[in-house]
């Protein structure tokens, strides 16, 4: 039987949108910008159940991130 899939923490964010890469240093699923980038080119990344390569990805609120096991929300502040 399959897991379920975790629910989506909501992480605020202050402006209208923000990187990607910036996103996930915001909800502490990464150490620093370099391992954001190396989780991202490789694929690891989907954005709204899409993968997702590019770091400089602008999310908006409402977007879903998944990481692994995590699994995010892009919330307003």
């Amino acid at each position: 039987m399959a897991q379920p899939e975790p629910m989506p923490v909501e992480v605020p964010i202050r402006d209208e949108m923000i990187r990607l890469g910036q996103f996930l240093k915001l909800a502490n699923v990464v150490e620093d910008g370099g391992e954001a980038r190396e989780l991202i080119e490789r694929g690891l990344v989907s954005v709204n159940d899409e993968v997702e390569t590019r770091r400089g990805r602008q999310l908006h609120v409402g977007d879903t991130v998944r990481l692994g096991e995590h699994a995010l929300v892009v919330g307003s502040a």
